[in-house]
């Protein structure tokens, strides 16, 4: 794997219509919109925010784990606004194995414009591009058919199926691993 010649934060990455950018405190009402919606963190294995102070920790948690290099957590924009409407995220990065998984969440009036495949595009040509990782991996709900498709259109395929693995706003839930290997990925 590469220096991180970016130092304190992550390089700007840009597709046709959408920028993936390193999210700031300004951006706390942003990541709250996205995160405190039940609709959004209904596949989530966590709860949704309760408070514009729990978006403005998670963006120092972003921070943190960037500078540790553990995850790398780029805000998704429109070229025109610049203003967030989702987070793309590679984590749990194996460098002697070189591979990460990732993960995505839009803001509910997103859903349904191809916004993710975009988005998900310009990560994986970061992650395997300048990242020279050799695999990717996703845990999805099997129930959220809109991620599934997303991942699926760039290649991934399903490799393994666990039953009630989260406990999620008192449910349990299954997962699907998916999973894609460099030579695999469908570039644009």
């Amino acid at each position: 794997m590469p220096a991180f010649e970016w130092n304190h934060e992550l390089p700007r990455l840009s597709g046709k219509q959408l920028h993936l950018r390193w999210l700031t405190q300004q951006d706390s009402t942003a990541i709250l919109n996205i995160f405190g919606d039940l609709e959004v963190m209904k596949f989530w294995s966590s709860p949704p925010f309760p408070d514009l102070a729990t978006a403005s920790k998670h963006i120092e948690e972003i921070h943190q784990l960037f500078l540790a290099r553990r995850a790398f957590q780029w805000g998704i924009c429109h070229h025109e606004t610049n203003e967030v409407f989702g987070t793309c995220t590679l984590f749990d990065l194996n460098v002697p194995h070189r591979r990460a998984e990732v993960g995505i969440a839009l803001a509910q009036n997103t859903w349904g414009k191809g916004l993710a495949s975009e988005a998900l595009s310009i990560l994986f040509g970061f992650a395997f591009d300048v990242l020279n990782l050799h695999r990717l991996e996703a845990d999805i709900d099997p129930k959220n058919e809109r991620s599934l498709r997303a991942f699926k259109r760039q290649g991934f395929r399903t490799e393994g199926y666990l039953r009630e693995r989260w406990h999620h706003l008192g449910k349990l839930h299954d997962t699907v691993f998916l999973g894609l290997l460099q030579r695999e990925w469908l570039k644009p």
